[in-house]
């Protein structure tokens, strides 16, 4: 039995795979599903099995997942095509035989009510509907989602959003990850599923005081109409389709739909999840 872990070199999968070498996993139980072997090279020399396969493209599937196989699909980073994408990994799934098919939805699932989840929705029922035994994880908002902008934030000086008050109860990408292997390798995670997210909602405003304090810049949260944010977004090169997406997310946000504290998250990686401030320092760091 192998812990296959799709979309491999993306930022999420990547973390997957070095939380379960970290656990003691043997690199030779751990497989890789990778579009491009040249990008694993690094996972390779570690010990782990890569097999090439693409979600857009069905047949390279087939070879993907063995019988037994506990399987993390690691959801698509291309709005507008998940479904047929994550269709084609769920019937491959299927067809081989696996054990567990992990999954990474959104918070709130169902009941996810912005744009942004209704991939998500569909993926999950498409999931209930294959009859594989599944774990559905449900992953709030990474604190990287607001960390990787920050070098425009401090030459502006501003976090810009329509977010209003709303809070985010945000963890690190890391977090997500440690998750994801917990529910891999260990015993009672069939037929469940987890509301993930950070131990603590916060807000823009505090999270631009936090870089402030970090950056020793000053920084301000410039709560605008939804318009004028998607002005700004697509101003900066950002696809209006997308940027009308985070538009709607950040409507979201305003009325307290990634603000929950479930404390799955915490639960399941058995420590705290990490706090806003180190992952700014750490961003910070990086600059």
């Amino acid at each position: 039995m192998s812990i296959v872990v799709t979309g491999a070199t993306g930022r999420l999968g990547r973390l997957v795979v070095d939380a379960l070498l970290a656990d003691g996993i043997a690199p030779a139980r751990i497989v890789a599903v990778v579009r491009d072997k040249a990008k694993a090279a690094d996972l390779a020399e570690r010990g782990v099995d890569l097999r090439v396969a693409d979600y857009d493209r069905p047949e390279t599937l087939a070879d993907a997942f063995q019988a037994g196989d506990r399987v993390l699909l690691v959801s698509g980073s291309e709005v507008g095509r998940r479904v047929p994408q994550h269709a084609a990994v769920i019937s491959a799934a299927k067809a081989a035989g696996v054990a567990q098919l992990a999954y990474t939805g959104i918070l709130g699932g169902p009941e996810a009510d912005f744009e942004l989840a209704a991939e998500h929705q569909v993926t999950e029922r498409l999931i209930l509907d294959s009859g594989l035994p599944y774990t559905l994880l449900r992953n709030g908002w990474y604190t990287e989602n607001y960390t990787d902008q920050l070098a425009p934030v401090l030459e502006h000086g501003a976090v810009v959003a329509n977010a209003g008050q709303g809070r985010v109860a945000s963890a690190a990408r890391a977090d997500y990850a440690a998750a994801a292997a917990a529910v891999l390798t260990q015993e009672g995670h069939l037929g469940q599923v987890y509301e993930l997210s950070g131990d603590t909602a916060w807000s823009l405003a505090e999270y631009a005081a936090e870089v402030s304090r970090r950056s020793g810049k000053a920084v301000a949260y410039r709560n605008v109409p939804a318009e004028a944010h998607l002005a700004v977004l697509t101003g900066a090169g950002v696809p209006e389709p997308f940027a009308a997406i985070l538009v709607d997310v950040d409507k979201a946000i305003e009325r307290g739909r990634l603000a929950r504290t479930d404390g799955d998250l915490s639960r399941l990686i058995g420590r705290p999840t990490t706090p806003l401030a180190d992952t700014v320092a750490q961003a910070l760091e990086r600059l």
